[in-house]
C-alpha cells in the first residue's frame, strides 16, 4: 500500500480516552482473550459513546493493557485513560521514547519477573535495549509466546494470531451495500521467513464494521484509511495516526527480531 494509494480521513481525534480504549479493546474481548466478560456492554458503550465510570471500570479490567496505560501515563504526567495515553498505547508515536528504557524494564520486572525464569525475563529486557517500548505490538510480539512457537516450527497458526492481535492498518476498498456490516480492506499482513517477522505486500481482507447496528469505528467510506484489530475496523486514521502506527510497528518488529532466542514459552496476561 503506497502513500498515493490511501486517503487518510480528516477527522477530529477522539476526545474520550475510555471510548478510544474500547474501540481497540473490544475485538479480542469478544473472543474471550482478554478483559472482563463484558463484551456486549463494551460494544454498546463504545458505539453509543457512552463513557463514564462504568466504561472506565471495564477498561481497568484489561489486566494486560492497563499496566501499560499506567506506565505511559506516569511517564507523560497524564491519567491512564487520557486520550493521549490511550492513543500512544494502541497507535504509537514519538511519546513512547519517554516511556521506554530503564523505566520500562522496571515495569516489566514487577509484572513478569516472578512468573519467568531468569533467561525468559532477560529476553524481555534485551528487547527493550533494542528499542522496544510499551506499545501494544510489543506485548503481542515480545511477551506472548507466538514468536517462540514460530521459531520452534509450530506451523502457520502462531503467525495468524500475531497478525490479527496486533493493531494493523488498511485502505477501505468496498462496503457491502446489502448489510453495511462487511468491508473489504487492503492491508499488509505479517510474514515469517524462518528467522524474523516482517510486513508482506498488502492483500484484500474482509473486515467487520458493525454487528447488530453497533460499531466501533465512525462511518467509513471507500478510500478511508482505518485501523484493524482481529477482524474489526476500529477507527479511521489520520495521516499522523498512520505514520505513527507504521513507525511503531516497525520499531517493535525490529526489537523482537534482534533477539536471537525465542519469546517466553508461557502466555502472560
Amino acid at each position: 500500500m503506497t502513500a498515493t494509494a490511501v486517503r487518510p480521513a480528516a477527522h477530529a481525534p477522539e476526545a474520550d480516552g475510555a471510548v478510544l480504549f474500547g474501540r481497540y479493546a473490544f475485538p479480542p474481548n469478544e473472543r474471550g482473550y482478554c478483559g472482563p466478560d463484558r463484551a456486549a456492554e463494551l460494544l454498546e458503550r463504545v458505539s453509543m459513546r457512552a463513557s463514564g465510570a462504568a466504561l472506565a471500570e471495564v477498561a481497568r479490567g484489561f489486566e494486560g493493557a492497563w499496566p501499560y496505560l499506567e506506565l505511559i501515563g506516569e511517564s507523560l504526567g497524564r491519567a491512564p485513560l487520557d486520550p493521549v495515553v490511550v492513543r500512544t498505547y494502541w497507535l504509537g508515536g514519538p511519546l513512547l521514547v519517554r516511556c521506554g528504557g530503564r523505566r520500562f524494564v522496571s515495569s516489566l520486572e514487577s509484572r513478569f519477573r516472578p512468573r519467568l525464569t531468569r533467561l525468559d525475563f532477560e529476553r524481555l529486557a534485551t528487547a527493550v535495549t533494542h528499542g522496544a517500548t510499551p506499545h501494544h505490538s510489543f506485548h503481542v510480539f515480545g511477551v506472548y509466546p507466538w514468536v517462540g512457537l514460530l521459531r520452534g516450527g509450530h506451523g502457520d497458526a502462531p503467525l495468524e494470531v500475531l497478525d490479527r492481535c496486533r493493531i494493523s492498518w488498511g485502505r477501505v476498498v468496498a462496503i457491502d451495500v446489502d448489510d453495511g456490516e462487511s468491508v473489504l480492506v487492503e492491508t499488509p499482513r505479517l510474514a515469517w521467513d524462518g528467522r524474523r517477522l516482517m510486513l508482506a505486500p498488502p492483500r484484500l481482507e474482509p473486515m467487520r464494521l458493525r454487528r447488530g447496528g453497533l460499531r466501533l469505528a465512525r462511518a467509513v467510506e471507500p478510500g478511508d484509511v482505518v485501523s484493524l484489530h482481529w477482524d474489526w475496523i476500529c477507527d479511521r486514521l489520520s495521516a499522523a495516526d498512520l505514520a505513527d502506527l507504521r513507525r511503531s510497528t516497525a520499531t517493535e518488529l525490529a526489537a523482537v527480531n534482534a533477539c536471537t532466542y525465542s519469546a517466553p514459552a508461557t502466555v502472560l496476561a
